[in-house]
């Protein structure tokens, strides 16, 4: 059963199981390919745009985008990634965000997208504990929203990033207005984070197998296999857009989650389970779940609102786990949600 369900994460990608200094401080604006977005006729990048890379407290090299408010703006959005994924795949929704008025900026997260890799193997995905992911996400507010970006300043987050993004919130950080999350990764469903899987993740790691794939798991690129039974989208153009992206640059893609990933994932996702946990948290949370999601529980999305002291969720019907990469009778769903929440501060 431990061995299924890891088998189950390679073929769910966890594209969602599974995105200090002073200011400006550690900004890197060295030409190459970090510096430059890549856009193909399928998914052409959006206009305007300033790319480049920052470098976190601990060294590592993130790539960011921004892109400048139109006419009339509302703030700046914040849009960060789930595992797998990359700046490039979220244009459509950079457009969506813009013609509502907001200026946006992303990153991609440590070792994924074209920010620096941690293995040398650079299709696995790694990281050594959850909370590297807290650092980028500082990281970023310090040196690219903060100067550059006009406030209020809110975020939109899919599934690991959504995870990111809870923990963010639970600190007590007030970096954003208000946070929607879209399919967060609060938990797997069945019995995938058990005990005995837990258990199985931390004896690999701690015996010196952090680097491998999980048991299952391989090289193929996730979001690269055909579209039939792929359990991220229904649209089959938007599936073939996506994996055009990795198609044009299979450098931007990643493989199966390593031990060590799964295993911060999995203490992470545990630490979410705390009856108190989610009633410790103070900012202002829309989770959006998908109804069909088989990559994240969507029980656990709606026990885990329940107990916000300033939440709401609603699940889309039909909606598998990528709901922004979903067909647009699932989108528009999305969207009128985030319109109603997004935004909503006093300062409108």
């Amino acid at each position: 059963m431990i061995w299924e369900s890891f088998q189950r994460v390679q073929e769910g990608g966890l594209s969602c199981f599974l995105t200090f200094p002073p200011l400006f401080s550690g900004l890197s604006c060295r030409p190459g390919p970090l510096m430059t977005l890549v856009s193909i006729p399928a998914n052409p990048a959006p206009e305007d745009y300033v790319s480049g890379t920052i470098k976190t407290p601990d060294g590592v090299d993130l790539r960011f985008a921004r892109w400048a408010p139109p006419p009339g703006r509302k703030g700046t959005v914040c849009v960060f990634t789930g595992r797998s994924e990359q700046i490039e795949k979220y244009f459509e929704t950079v457009r969506d965000l813009r013609d509502r008025g907001f200026a946006v900026a992303m990153i991609d997260w440590r070792g994924q997208g074209h920010s620096q890799r941690q293995l040398q193997d650079g299709r696995k995905g790694y990281v050594r504990r959850f909370s590297d992911y807290e650092i980028d996400v500082q990281a970023f507010v310090e040196q690219v929203v903060m100067p550059d970006c006009p406030p209020p300043h809110f975020a939109l987050a899919h599934s690991m990033g959504g995870a990111v993004l809870i923990r963010v919130a639970h600190s007590g950080k007030r970096w954003f207005d208000r946070i929607v999350l879209s399919a967060p990764m609060i938990d797997l469903p069945g019995k995938r984070t058990s005990f005995p899987a837990r258990a199985l993740l931390r004896t690999m790691r701690l015996l010196g197998m952090g680097g491998r794939y999980v048991p299952g798991g391989g090289g193929d690129l996730t979001g690269a296999a055909d579209f039939i039974n792929n359990p991220f989208t229904s649209d089959p153009v938007r599936f073939a857009r996506n994996a055009a992206i990795l198609d044009e640059d299979p450098t931007l893609g990643l493989a199966s989650p390593t031990v060590a990933w799964a295993d911060s994932a999995f203490r992470a996702m545990h630490e979410f389970r705390a009856l108190n946990y989610p009633s410790q948290i103070r900012q202002p949370l829309l989770m959006i779940a998908a109804g069909s999601d088989t990559i994240v529980s969507t029980a656990a999305i709606e026990e885990f609102t329940y107990h916000l002291r300033g939440g709401s969720h609603l699940v889309i019907a039909g909606s598998r786990h990528e709901i922004l990469q979903e067909q647009d009778r699932y989108r528009t769903q999305f969207w009128a949600a985030f319109d109603a929440f997004v935004p909503g501060t006093p300062l409108f």
